[in-house]
């Protein structure tokens, strides 16, 4: 009875052992948590097989461990030397193929650079810096050089544009002949060109736009380099350690076996050698000539009395104009654009700007056929904008006691001029109170207008002036000495402002306050490396400058910022103008050096801030903080949760924990 008991037992468990396993097999799916595919697909073989030479093929067949997809073929894969005639390239499960259109040069290196191009079709793991190469002579050339494409203006890697070498050292190769070898730059700016024959190159970045690798368009983005470059390789010995299994005792195979783990054992160190490509560091910063074609661009008539001429570009000289339908001297007021690329014409004389059309020779620059600047004169009609013929409601006649007088109110009823001001409330210490007029000018009585500073509870006159801003005939700033933390009234009686035709202001009065001290932060920057005249910007978080100092005795300083977190940049002005230079090709001019401060500043109020900054202790390529980096590289999202907790925290971390170093804090 006993045994019978224990067969049905052995049967019962063997039963729901049986539907366990039924049931397993049923659900076939990925269990919960395992582990995701993080790696890129891995290249098995080709046609042509890699570095194959004497081969002349118009198909080259690509395979890899898994189905794979191509992102943007045609702008990231690179065929070098280039090809007039772009290759077809596709993708199907786990091959890629490329047909080249154009015919192969016997005895050349070929090489087709997929970037980050590949991935795999499921998570989208990239295969980065993937390229392949076959020579249609017996000799595959193998020299290599990389680099980083940077924004010279305000170092922003540059993605997608062309880098190209030439043997031709000459300055017209670049102008007058396609690239010999080329590569392109991915999202961090990097670029490589791969299977350079030995000798000496010129290094050159373009942005392509018709895509004939050679800078003929005014309008194309360049870099150049000045010196000379060199290819070579090294070879380095490396350690490589190898691993074979070992006898191992019985407490640890136990573990092993139980884990089902394969337990390996550190065997050997050998040294293997790996060549090493340069030069692997080249920095081209990109820049635009902004040499653009000049001509008169359009030209409109937005009131009788307001004509507009808008140009392509600035024009380097003044504008002449000359009446043709009409007589009169200085009969317009002339108002140039901050950029000198358009004008603004005020016709003074009511006679003049009551005509239907105006027709004004107008002399100016422009771009001729050989793309040389010239003078010319056009001919321009000026017409009066159609007015519609809107028919007015009839008005019933007002009734009432006052309805005479309402009536000869509203037919005397003045027209003064508008205008803008930056009086509004608290003003920052520095800013002079500004007035900006519709039109210009005629006349401003300095006795009628007052600027009053509040003592106690009254107002006190002071000193001041009314001037022009510069280059800005119809803004007007009032200088006068202006007090943190003091409140101040600006009023101007009517008819003090005069304009060019003949309307004058209403009663005015503006009170204002101006911030006190405490409130600002200061910041002084302790420079190195700074030669010749320069100036640093103060930077918000949208990489735009908010503030800008000269640099004096290696000193840049900024009395007055408030709290927040900023940045800086650096620039070298050769020239001294105060503004970034861009380069030009044509006479061997880089633009003006940039440099950034590689940390976020983080002000408080009342704080007295001194900082130290050596602006190349870092490379160009680690200078500009990730904050502020608009092409920064895409975040590698991992199907990993600790994984991806593991990438916010080192992100969060990326400075260290601390935005200021090296330098001094005071309140």
């Amino acid at each position: 009875m006993k045994k019978i008991l224990n067969c049905y037992f052995i049967l019962l468990i063997a039963s729901i052992i049986s539907i366990f396993i039924l049931h397993s097999c049923a659900n076939i799916a990925r269990p919960g948590g395992g582990p995701y595919d993080e790696t890129p697909p891995v290249f098995l073989n080709s046609k042509p097989y890699p570095n194959q030479i004497n081969v002349f093929p118009k198909k080259i067949e690509l395979h890899f461990d898994e189905n794979i997809k191509l992102d943007n073929p045609f702008t990231k894969v690179i065929v070098s030397p280039p090809q007039q005639n772009a290759p077809v390239i596709r993708s199907n499960a786990k091959t890629v193929t490329i047909e080249l259109k154009d015919s192969l040069k016997p005895n050349t290196t070929y090489t087709i650079d997929f970037t980050d191009a590949i991935r795999d079709n499921n998570e989208g793991n990239v295969l980065n810096n993937f390229s392949i190469a076959f020579s249609t002579g017996n000799i595959i050339d193998s020299l290599k050089i990389s680099g980083t494409l940077l924004s010279a203006e305000n170092l922003e890697p540059q993605k997608e544009m062309i880098v190209g070498i030439h043997s031709d050292l000459s300055d017209s190769a670049f102008i007058s002949k396609p690239f010999e070898r080329i590569g392109k730059s991915n999202e961090r700016g990097e670029f490589n060109i791969y299977n350079i024959a030995p000798g000496k190159y010129k290094v050159y970045a373009l942005k392509d736009i018709n895509s004939n690798y050679m800078f003929d368009l005014p309008g194309e983005d360049i870099a150049f380099l000045d010196s000379i470059v060199v290819p070579y390789v090294e070879i380095k010995m490396h350690n490589d350690t190898t691993f074979s299994r070992k006898p191992i005792e019985k407490e640890v195979k136990k573990v092993a076996d139980n884990t089902n783990m394969a337990l390996t054992v550190k065997d050997s160190v050998k040294q293997i050698p790996i060549p090493h490509y340069y030069p692997d560091n080249l920095v081209l910063r990109t820049f635009n000539e902004n040499k653009k074609t000049l001509y008169l661009e359009k030209s409109e008539r937005e009131k009788p009395e307001k004509l507009n001429m808008f140009f392509s570009a600035p024009q380097d000289s003044a504008i002449s104009l000359t009446p043709v339908n009409f007589l009169g001297e200085d009969w317009a007021v002339i108002e140039n654009s901050k950029n000198n690329d358009s004008i603004i014409v005020w016709v003074k004389d009511s006679m003049i700007y009551k005509m239907d059309t105006l027709r004004i020779a107008v002399t100016h620059q422009y771009t001729d056929t050989l793309n040389e600047l010239s003078v010319k004169t056009d001919t321009i009609n000026f017409f009066q904008r159609e007015r519609k013929n809107v028919k007015k409601k009839e008005e019933k006649p007002k009734r009432g006691k006052h309805a005479e007088d309402e009536l000869a109110t509203d037919s005397v009823k003045t027209e003064f001029i508008t205008f803008k001001d930056n009086m509004s409330g608290t003003i920052d210490i520095g800013v002079r109170p500004k007035l900006t007029f519709e039109v210009p000018l005629d006349s401003i009585n300095r006795e009628f207008i007052h600027v009053e500073k509040k003592v106690d509870t009254l107002f006190v006159e002071q000193e001041f002036e009314v001037r022009p801003v510069v280059g800005k005939i119809r803004e007007y700033e009032i200088r006068t000495r202006l007090q943190p933390g003091e409140s101040y009234k600006v009023t101007i009686d009517s008819a003090a402002i005069n304009t060019i035709y003949g309307l004058h202001n209403n009663n005015y009065s503006k009170s204002f306050a101006v911030r006190k001290v405490e409130e600002y932060s200061s910041l002084v920057f302790d420079l190195k490396g700074v030669t010749g005249s320069a100036f640093v910007e103060i930077l918000n978080s949208s990489d735009k400058p908010v503030a800008k100092a000269t640099v004096k005795d290696n000193q840049a300083k900024f009395p007055h910022l408030k709290p927040g977190t900023y940045y800086a940049r650096i620039v070298l002005d050769k020239n001294g103008n105060g503004v970034f230079d861009t380069g030009d090709y044509e006479i061997g001019l880089q633009p003006d050096e940039v440099y950034y401060y590689n940390m976020p500043i983080e002000l408080k109020e009342f704080w007295r801030v001194k900082q130290d900054w050596d602006i190349t202790a870092l490379p160009l390529t680690k200078q500009k903080p990730l904050d502020i980096t608009k092409n920064k590289p895409k975040e590698v999202k991992s199907r990993n949760r600790n994984q991806q907790n593991q990438n916010s925290n080192s992100s969060s971390n990326s400075y260290g924990g601390g935005t200021i170093s090296g330098g001094t804090i005071t309140r």
